[in-house]
């Protein structure tokens, strides 16, 4: 794309792509902050369509690649009081205990291995996109996800996989 479209255009272009940026989102900032933290990436995206390049990766990788950034600015602005207050309320409220199982057993994987399992599975990405938003080879996220999963059936306790 070498010219901008009208703001209608850059709508239904990014709409399909929604769901999975938001379910990226809730993944990296609070649940207070997704819908901002994409609005964020949206006035981000806006502003920088001009530079998309089809030939270079589909636009969800692009677009979730923009609000990976914008999410790790979210958090490295956020006081650390306001963190420890969102975290105290959150764990407030109950949650069924095989989801706290998993969160924590997800926390426990390397910064890569989070990456992929959160694109992959909670957002959903296939392989190839998952790719396109990591950097790296279809083959390397394949590889990537077969050690998180095997780190997380240690973390879980199922070894009868």
């Amino acid at each position: 794309m070498t010219e901008r479209g009208t703001p209608g255009e850059f709508a239904r272009w990014v709409e399909p792509h929604l769901t999975a940026m938001t379910r990226y989102a809730a993944r990296q900032v609070a649940p207070a902050d997704r819908d901002d933290v994409v609005q964020e990436a949206l006035i981000r995206a806006w502003q920088r369509w001009s530079t998309y390049d089809a030939s270079r990766g589909t636009p969800v990788a692009w677009l979730v690649g923009i609000l990976s950034d914008r999410c790790r600015r979210h958090r490295t602005r956020q006081p650390a009081s306001v963190v420890e207050l969102v975290d105290s309320v959150e764990s407030a409220v109950p949650a069924p205990a095989h989801d706290l199982d998993l969160e924590r057993a997800v926390a426990g994987l390397s910064r890569r291995q989070r990456l992929a399992v959160d694109l992959y599975y909670f957002v959903g990405l296939d392989v190839a996109t998952t790719a396109e938003v990591m950097g790296c080879a279809p083959g390397t996220v394949k590889a990537t996800l077969h050690q998180a999963r095997a780190r997380l059936r240690n973390l879980l306790g199922d070894d009868d996989a």
